[in-house]
């Protein structure tokens, strides 16, 4: 028993509820019943790890142990309630020991939360991805456990006001059959982005209706979002505006 992080399940429940949000989850049982897995998740929104843990709650009640950037664990109000539910902080500009700290999680049995692609896709397409999650699985042997969610970007993303009251929006969350952690890193990663992108085309076919124009809505079936180059572009241009930002304070 964890009251904390039941304590938040629950809460999250209920603002589901109130938000009339309508889930469809497939694929609970490639979720392994007990034992650790690198639940690698697609990033299209904020709430996303919220979503993402369902699929373990409906398979034994199981809790993932997300990857998270260090800010949410300095904010004073966000930050007790991540260490409390034992999540993992991850300080961009030195990440081993995030690393390190989610390859002890796993050798303990856990289910550890990544985000492959790193940041939001503005696009709402896969962006390209990391290899940390394919290195951590071999070297933890935890299995990755493909997990892609469609819909959370209607409720808060980058760039957008959020829409928290009662909306109704469907949101779809797929699990793919888990990847044996074995062979290469580069080999598991490019296999991992090969599968989750089958498995977000199967989940954006299924959905229902995807409205011209609407912001996301990704350029490929008619909507505003940027498209993938455009995206990436955005994300180097502000990128660089932060390191000439840090870079000016430094030289303070």
């Amino acid at each position: 028993m964890e009251p904390v992080y039941d304590t938040v399940i629950t809460a999250a429940r209920l603002l589901w509820l109130a938000e009339g949000l309508k889930f469809k989850v497939s694929g609970v049982e490639h979720v392994p019943a007990e034992g650790p897995g690198v639940v690698a998740i697609n990033h299209t929104g904020y709430l996303d790890f919220t979503y993402a843990g369902i699929p373990a709650h409906l398979q034994g009640r199981r809790k993932v142990r997300f990857m998270a950037k260090k800010e949410v664990f300095d904010n004073k109000i966000s930050g007790p309630i991540m260490r409390s539910l034992k999540h993992i902080p991850v300080d961009r500009t030195a990440g081993a020991d995030s690393y390190r700290a989610a390859v002890e999680y796993l050798k303990r049995g856990e289910l550890v939360g990544v985000y492959p692609e790193a940041t939001i896709s503005r696009s709402f397409e896969l962006k390209a991805f990391k290899s940390g999650a394919a290195r951590m699985a071999i070297e933890s042997g935890a299995p990755i456990i493909p997990t892609v969610i469609w819909g959370a970007q209607r409720v808060w993303t980058k760039g957008h006001p959020k829409q928290l009251g009662r909306t109704g929006y469907p949101i779809s969350i797929g699990v793919c059959e888990a990847l044996e952690p074995t062979g290469d890193p580069d080999a598991l990663t490019a296999k991992l982005h090969e599968v989750m992108s089958a498995k977000l085309l199967e989940l954006q076919d299924a959905y229902g209706e995807h409205p011209k124009g609407e912001f996301w809505v990704p350029a490929r079936l008619g909507g505003s979002a940027p498209t993938l180059e455009e995206a990436n572009r955005m994300d180097a241009e502000e990128q660089a505006e932060r390191a000439a930002k840090r870079a000016q304070r430094d030289n303070r």
